[in-house]
């Protein structure tokens, strides 16, 4: 966490002028603004701040590399030549670059993100979290999103094609357009440009947000329902959700995922070998696979048996006790047919 009180956060908040460059804009500087739009003041209109700046809502955004204006403003980031986040300065491009602890370069949106991602988090959240819960979903997304944004930035690694960063860079203004239009048209392009790439970033952030509530969610979830399992092998869920990625960093002994599917409907699901390749741990049988209905419930034993994939890795009944009566037979199958 930060050292220094971050500006604008202050107990008694006041109006913060922050400043970027303008011209050609990246994913780590659009990623900065949204950051601080949402740390700073969410109730802002994104979109607004950029094209008309007397819409800052304490908030104001300029984008000029004119040397006065860089020294007049509160916060300055990806511009300036300067990394002292207690005078609020944001750059990383200078020769001394600013580094995480495991030697990858910052951006400017990695730098904003470690003073002011907190912030953003709180005021994106629709129900508040725990201190712990917040500084959980803060780790998480430096890893997932931020970090991913720093190495493509300072050309340590590609976030790969149809990544975000392609999707701002193609919101700015074709290369002639000053050639075409005009200067003045070109600078009302460009502004529209970077608040459409804002808009986009701004959205897959929050949405990164609740994806990352939502896992934590279901990591204590699927946590205690292994706790609760009599037979470790057979993880029953109450209600749906991934459970894939929580087996797997958990290492945890599960065969099958017992969890509702809609209405009348309860599915086992078997869990591959290796997250997110084909195959399963225990095939479900081989004697139900492509059955459905009557037919499955006949050779199953289990009356309110639905279907079973021809491929053996999910099967399912009308209720959650045929469903884990399922998941117990294709056990007992598997096991007897082990070589003795």
């Amino acid at each position: 966490m930060s050292e220094h009180t971050p500006i604008g956060l202050e107990q008694e908040r006041r109006s913060i002028r922050a400043l970027t460059h303008s011209g050609n804009f990246h994913l780590d500087e659009t990623m900065g603004y949204v950051i601080l739009h949402y740390a700073l003041a969410p109730k802002g209109d994104l979109r607004a701040r950029v094209i008309d700046r007397a819409a800052s809502d304490g908030l104001e955004l300029v984008r000029t590399r004119a040397p006065d204006q860089i020294a007049q403003a509160d916060i300055v980031f990806d511009v300036g030549g300067r990394h002292d986040p207690a005078q609020g300065r944001y750059d990383h491009h200078m020769k001394e670059k600013p580094l995480r602890e495991d030697g990858v370069p910052y951006s400017a949106a990695g730098l904003l993100w470690k003073d002011y991602g907190r912030a953003a988090l709180r005021n994106i959240l629709t129900s508040p979290v725990d201190d712990d819960t917040l500084e959980a979903m803060w780790r998480t997304i430096d890893k997932s999103l931020i970090l991913p944004i720093d190495q493509d930035d300072n050309g340590v690694a590609k976030m790969g094609k149809l990544s975000l960063a392609d999707i701002v860079s193609a919101c700015g203004p074709a290369w002639d357009t000053t050639e075409l239009y005009g200067r003045q048209e070109a600078l009302a392009r460009e502004a529209l440009g970077f608040a459409n790439a804002a808009t986009a970033a701004g959205a897959h952030l929050v949405n990164t947000v609740d994806r990352v509530r939502a896992s934590l969610k279901a990591t204590d979830r699927v946590l205690q329902a292994y706790e609760k399992a009599e037979d470790k092998r057979i993880l029953l869920m109450e209600t749906g959700m991934p459970t894939e990625k929580v087996i797997f960093e958990h290492d945890l002994p599960v065969v099958y995922v017992v969890s509702p599917a809609g209405p009348d409907q309860w599915n086992v699901k078997a869990i591959p070998p290796v997250r997110g390749d084909f195959g399963q741990r225990v095939s479900l049988p081989e004697a139900w696979g492509g059955l459905e209905k009557e037919t499955l419930a006949q050779v199953s034993g289990v009356e309110d048996a639905v279907f079973a994939h021809p491929a053996r890795f999910i099967c399912g009944a009308k209720s959650r006790e045929g469903a884990l009566k399922m998941a117990q037979l294709a056990l007992e199958i598997d096991a007897a047919n082990q070589p003795q």
